[in-house]
């Protein structure tokens, strides 16, 4: 069970991919598909996973993920 849950406003991500680098459970993953912007977003392939650290929050420079604990 998931100790906290990530929120990514996958329209706004440009896919710089720095919040999957540091997502020490390997929640994150660059996705495949493209937002209206012509990006590909991150998308979060193991939610359950996530011990609610707020790294990716921190690292994001467009504050596109929201960490719920």
């Amino acid at each position: 069970m998931a100790k906290a849950k990530v929120e990514i406003e996958s329209e706004r991500c440009k896919g710089c991919g720095l919040c999957v680098e540091v997502c020490g459970e390997q929640v994150l993953e660059l996705g495949r598909e493209i937002n209206l912007s012509g990006y590909r977003y991150v998308v979060a392939v193991r939610p359950e996973d996530c011990v609610g650290c707020c790294r990716c929050a921190e690292m994001c420079p467009d504050t596109v993920l929201a960490v719920w604990r």
